[in-house]
């Protein structure tokens, strides 16, 4: 009787199956699919030893100002003020832990993933030598804020050609001292910032990369192209070279911008444990790195699993929206300190985004790791004696 039921099940299960399999078939050929992924090869990931050992020491951050804001994703500080930019188009400074809206690039209404072109998402921030703040727009371009009066003023606008095409996903920037060139990025030249994801599933290296604008000139000029995802971007303490995290690629190249080695890139970081999003200095010479994805190994990182499978990402995307396929992804939140030579120092982790989530920046200041989030509504602080 046994083996009679095993069989009835058995043909019960594969009609179902079958008849289920066959229709989804049919659907995800016809449905178009808004990507065209190309296959991506990465190296196994790093093993999680040594002094990348996963650990809480993010959980020791306290959430600041929670609810006040949202998506504070860069962080600057001038004295003891400190600025950022908000997921609902605002430049915002905290002085004395009060919260004070001090410009907007774009204009309401915000709130919803169809408003950002207009409403404008300030990305990387900086503060230029006379106090002045450059923020990065993903929608509007590069602009000068005045931090007491609020005036904004255009550097580059993303409706202008450069080399013959617009700026689609400006994203980061770092600033000389003397303020005369601020390098910056271009995320791709396809995708938005609304679709970030979509840029990351699809592997292109349509980003053009690292851009130069001379305050002087008023000259923008490509220096790099062919990047994957083109993210944070951090000058060396001797403003000889500049980073530029690869993101899809989990990897940090380096351009020189000074020296005998002018106008060259090589790799700087390779195969990291994570995919990097913002880059800035660390006090002891070296760089804070944030990334808001981790590529568990040992485990299973579901990144590199699909990195050569064009053919999953496209089913994937044909059946599910982004904001679905976002909520699939593990939250890990994780800070790593590189020496000035690129080798890991530390690391500071918060498995499941417990207290730190989608955490986008590591902004040292005063013996505090200030943490920026591209999603929460919160600013977290890390006190570095604790850690």
């Amino acid at each position: 009787g046994s083996t009679y039921s095993s069989k009835v099940f058995r043909v019960t299960f594969l009609t179902l199956a079958v008849s289920v399999a066959v229709p989804l078939l049919g659907v995800t050929v016809l449905l178009d699919c808004p990507i065209d992924p190309q296959p991506i090869s990465l190296k196994e990931p790093p093993l999680l030893t040594g002094v990348l050992e996963p650990n809480t020491k993010l959980r020791k951050a306290e959430r600041l100002w929670e609810n006040q804001l949202v998506g504070p994703e860069s962080i600057v500080n001038i004295g003891d003020v400190l600025f950022t930019g908000t997921a609902d188009g605002k430049i915002i400074k905290i002085e004395d832990g009060e919260i004070q809206t001090i410009a907007r690039i774009g204009h309401g209404p915000c709130g919803s993933r169809e408003d950002e072109p207009t409403c404008g998402r300030p990305l990387g921030i900086r503060v230029g030598p006379n106090n002045t703040l450059f923020v990065a727009d993903a929608y509007y371009g590069l602009y000068e804020v005045d931090p007491d009066t609020g005036e904004t003023k255009m550097l580059v606008s993303t409706k202008t050609l450069i080399e013959g095409q617009k700026l689609s996903f400006v994203n980061d920037l770092t600033v000389t001292r003397d303020g005369r060139k601020i390098y910056f990025t271009d995320s791709s030249s396809k995708w938005q910032r609304q679709d970030y994801l979509f840029l990351i599933m699809e592997g292109t290296d349509d980003g053009r990369h690292l851009l130069e604008y001379d305050t002087v000139t008023k000259e923008v000029k490509v220096l790099m192209v062919g990047l994957r995802f083109p993210n944070g971007v951090q000058l060396s303490p001797a403003e000889d070279f500049v980073l530029v995290q690869e993101t899809t690629m989990a990897r940090i190249r380096r351009y020189y911008v000074s020296g005998l080695m002018k106008g060259g890139a090589d790799m700087f970081v390779e195969n990291m444990p994570g995919l990097p999003d913002n880059i800035r200095l660390s006090s002891s010479g070296g760089y804070w790195v944030a990334m808001a994805a981790l590529r568990p190994n040992p485990g299973f990182s579901m990144l590199d699993f699909l990195s050569e499978k064009p053919w999953i990402k496209r089913m994937i995307f044909k059946l599910l929206s982004q904001e679905t396929v976002t909520k699939f992804v593990p939250k890990y939140s994780l800070v790593v300190e590189l020496s000035e030579t690129g080798s890991y120092k530390r690391s500071f982790h918060d498995p499941n985004g417990m207290t730190v989530a989608y955490v986008s920046e590591a902004h040292e200041h005063n013996g505090y790791l200030y943490l920026g989030s591209f999603r929460s509504p919160y600013i977290c602080r890390l006190n570095l004696q604790h850690v």
